[in-house]
């Protein structure tokens, strides 16, 4: 009998996959974001990109976007009607009393300043994301600052409508 050739997915690829799927439930097309929060190889929540609870999602509503105009004059557009994945997960989390302290998050792409001040925050110590974010330079910083490894799999952008 011959030898399988199927390889098993490391657990990182495993758990972006798994991470991609969640992003399926994500009600704001500029994303389509997931998140994934582990501790050992056991998932300890999830989270994708959405309104609050009860609020118009971007999909049934349209975005409600405000430009951000930084010190250097350059300016991106942000959509405030969303919670970003790594939040909702964050608050999933909190909602059931469950700490995060030494958990990996896995991400579509690096965290915004605001998720990792969180991430930090709670005690996550490893972040995997899938692609880099286009404004994260702060995020890599706060990260090697508070000692959060920081795993970014394809050194590539993720681009997305009216970024």
């Amino acid at each position: 009998m011959e030898a399988s050739t199927y390889l098993r997915p490391s657990w990182d690829e495993y758990f972006l996959g798994l991470m991609e799927e969640v992003g399926k439930r994500a009600t704001c097309d500029r994303g389509r974001s997931g998140c994934i929060v582990v501790r050992g190889k056991q998932i300890v929540c999830t989270g994708y990109v959405g309104s609050p609870p009860g609020f118009p999602h971007c999909d049934d509503e349209g975005h409600l976007l405000k430009q951000v105009v930084e010190e250097d004059g350059s300016s991106r557009m942000h959509c405030m009607r969303t919670i970003h994945a790594e939040q909702n997960a964050i608050c999933q989390a909190a909602k059931h009393g469950i700490s995060l302290e030494g958990c990996t998050l896995f991400c579509k792409m690096e965290p915004c300043r605001v998720c990792a001040m969180l991430i930090i925050s709670v005690g996550i110590t490893k972040v995997v994301a899938r692609k880099k974010y286009h404004a994260a330079q702060d995020t890599r910083e706060m990260f090697q600052q508070a000692g959060v490894e920081l795993v970014v799999v394809e050194q590539q952008v993720e681009q997305y409508s009216l970024q």
